[in-house]
C-alpha cells in the first residue's frame, strides 16, 4: 500500500491539485493503481497528460524510494494518515507524501508559526529572528521554517534553545543537508525536532523546488512571520502564499534605508501585522491554544550559532543600527519632547477620547472610518469590517497605520481598541 502512496506522489503530469482530486474519487491509492482509463472520465481538471501517465502501473521506482528510505531512516507520511497535519491537507495542492526524520510534532495541537526571510540577512535581522524564534518557543509555539542559512536557519536555532521543537522543511530530500555550512543546524533538528520534505530521498535541490517547498511551510502554519526580505525574496512568496491560504502574515519593521527590508516593510504598508516579540504572535491565538501557550517574553541569552551573526554582519550591505529601527523617525532629537507633547495620545497621563472628531481629522478616510468604530471601546477585527464595509485588505492596511500612529492598539483574540 505505501509504495501505491509513492508511486501516486510521483506521478509526472500529475498536479496536486489533481492527486487531491484522485483521493476524493477513490478509496485509495491502490485503486488508482488498478482503475482503469475510463474509471478517470469523472474527474475533472484530469489533463491527457496525467490520464497517459496513470496508465503507467510500474512499482519499481516507488519500491526503490522505499528501499532508501530505510537506509536513510527517512519515516513516510502519507496524506491519509491521523498524524496528517489538518491544516496542511486543506490547503489546495497539499503535498501526498511527506517523508520525515526526527520526532514529528502535533501540527494541530500547538500553535506553528512559519518564521522566513532573507539567506543574505543583516545583523539586526540575524539576532531578530533568533530571538524571535526562542520567544516563540518559550511561549509555546513550534517554529517552522526552510533551514536556509540567514534568517531560517537563525529562527529555527533560538527554537532549540528555548528547548522546543522546530521542524525544517527542504526543497530536496531528507537526507540532503543543504546548505552544507548548516551541518551543525541540521544534526540538531535532526535530534531534537523534525525534517521533512515531499521530494523523494536523494533528490538534490533546484531552483523550482524551493518555491514549491513554500506552500509546505506556509500550510503548516497558523501564521507566517517575515523578519527580513528584500524587493525580491523567497519569504514574499510565502507570505502570499499564506495569505491566499488564509494565514496571518506578520512582519518585523525595519531600516526603511535597507534594500533588505523593502519587501519585508512593504508588507506591512499592505496590511501585515507589525510585531516586535514572540508573544506579539502567539497572543493571536490565544484563545484557540488556551492551555498551550504562555507569555514569556525573557530575552535570549544564550548563542547556540554565533558565528553566523558575525557573517552576517560581514556580508550587510550598509552600516547597520545598533537597535532596531521604529517605523517613525524624528529628524531632530532635541525636539522628541517637544514632538511627542503636541500628541494627546502619546502624553503620559492620556485624557479618555471622549470625542472621537478630535482626531478624525488627519486621517485617512478608511482610518477615519475604523476609528469611529471603536469610539465605544474594543471590538472584534470582523465586526469592524462588517459595519465600515472595508475589505479586508483595506482594514488590514488601516490597522497597520493607525497602529503606526500610536492611535489603535491590538488586544489579543483578534480585538482592537483605541489608546
Amino acid at each position: 500500500m505505501l509504495a501505491h502512496w509513492i508511486w501516486l506522489a510521483h506521478r509526472p503530469g500529475l498536479n496536486d491539485r489533481a492527486k487531491v482530486a484522485l483521493m476524493r474519487h477513490f478509496p485509495d491509492p491502490e485503486d488508482v493503481f488498478f482503475a482503469d482509463s475510463g474509471a478517470f472520465d469523472r474527474i475533472e481538471g484530469l489533463s491527457e497528460e496525467a490520464r497517459e501517465s496513470l496508465k503507467d502501473k510500474n512499482l519499481v521506482p516507488a519500491e526503490e524510494i522505499l528501499e532508501a528510505c530505510g537506509r536513510e531512516r527517512l519515516h513516510v507520511l502519507t496524506y491519509r494518515d491521523a498524524a496528517y497535519p489538518a491544516r496542511l491537507k486543506n490547503i489546495a495542492d497539499p503535498p501526498m507524501v511527506l517523508y520525515y526524520k526526527g520526532q514529528l510534532p502535533d501540527f494541530d495541537a500547538l500553535p506553528v508559526i512559519a518564521v522566513v526571510g532573507t539567506r543574505k540577512a543583516s545583523a539586526y535581522g540575524m539576532t531578530t529572528a533568533k530571538r524571535l524564534g526562542y520567544q516563540i518557543g518559550r511561549c509555546g509555539g513550534i517554529v517552522v521554517s526552510g533551514m536556509a542559512y540567514g534568517i531560517d536557519g537563525m529562527a529555527m536555532s533560538g527554537a532549540l534553545t528555548a528547548g522546543q521543537t522546530t521542524v525544517g522543511v527542504l526543497g530536496c530530500g531528507a537526507d540532503i543537508v543543504y546548505p552544507l555550512s548548516n551541518r551543525a543546524l541540521f544534526r540538531d533538528v535532526e535530534q531534537y525536532g523534525c525534517i521533512m520534505s515531499e521530494f523523494p530521498p536523494g533528490t538534490q535541490p533546484t531552483k523550482w523546488s524551493f518555491p514549491k517547498r513554500n506552500r509546505i511551510i506556509s500550510g503548516l502554519s497558523n501564521g507566517v512571520l517575515v523578519v527580513e526580505a528584500p524587493e525580491k525574496s523567497g519569504a514574499l512568496i510565502t507570505a502570499r502564499l499564506a495569505a491566499e491560504q488564509g494565514r496571518d502574515v506578520f512582519v518585523v519593521p525595519g531600516n526603511i534605508d535597507q534594500p533588505s527590508f523593502v519587501g519585508s516593510n512593504r508588507l506591512l504598508r499592505d496590511g501585515a501585522i507589525m510585531v516586535s516579540s514572540g508573544w506579539d504572535i502567539l497572543s493571536e491565538y490565544e484563545a484557540l491554544y488556551p492551555d498551550k501557550i504562555r507569555k514569556d517574553d525573557r530575552p535570549l541569552r544564550q548563542s547556540a550559532y554565533p558565528d553566523e551573526v558575525d557573517k552576517a554582519a560581514q556580508e550587510a550591505e550598509k552600516p547597520l543600527p545598533k537597535v532596531a529601527q521604529k517605523p517613525r523617525q524624528l529628524g531632530k532629537k532635541q525636539n522628541l519632547k517637544k514632538d511627542l507633547d503636541k500628541k494627546v495620545i502619546d502624553k503620559e497621563h492620556p485624557e479618555p477620547y471622549s470625542d472621537i472628531n478630535d482626531i478624525l481629522q488627519s486621517l485617512s478616510g478608511d482610518e477615519r472610518s475604523v476609528a469611529a468604530a471603536l469610539k465605544d471601546g474594543e471590538r472584534l477585527v470582523d465586526d469592524v469590517i462588517a459595519e465600515t464595509g472595508l475589505t479586508t485588505g483595506k482594514l488590514l492596511a488601516a490597522l497597520t497605520m493607525l497602529e503606526l500612529k500610536g492611535i489603535l492598539r491590538r488586544l489579543p483574540g483578534k480585538r482592537i481598541t483605541l489608546k
